[in-house]
């Protein structure tokens, strides 16, 4: 019973947690391109990245070629934006949001630095 307790508080707490979503850019430190990319899980983007290099797996396909040519300590994890999602606010729309300041971020910065 204690158990069973300690599940259903552990998912209530899950289910209150606060969600943060956001804006993120990888920056190869070697030859200064960037990828800007969104996520609703920024924690998640986060631990994702970190992994990918401690294992030297790649984040994304559009950054393999140099992320096997540099190596993965060549990329940065960096974030421009966070976003909270409200209480009354539905999933489809927390993602619409990060979905448009991805969008204004991208008209932010040069094309000619981006992968």
């Amino acid at each position: 019973m204690n158990d069973q307790f300690s599940r259903k508080e552990i998912n209530e707490q899950y289910k209150q947690r606060q969600i943060i979503g956001g804006v993120f850019l990888y920056r190869n430190t070697e030859n200064g391109k960037i990828l800007i990319d969104a996520s609703v899980d920024l924690r998640g983007s986060i631990n994702r990245f970190a992994f990918a290099q401690s294992t030297g797996s790649c984040v994304n396909f559009k950054l393999q070629k140099d992320w096997i040519e540099m190596g993965a300590k060549a990329f940065l994890f960096e974030v421009l934006e966070e976003l909270e999602k409200s209480e009354d606010q539905t999933d489809k729309a927390f993602k619409e949001d990060i979905k448009a300041l991805k969008e204004l971020w991208q008209e932010k910065i040069s094309h000619d630095a981006c992968y």
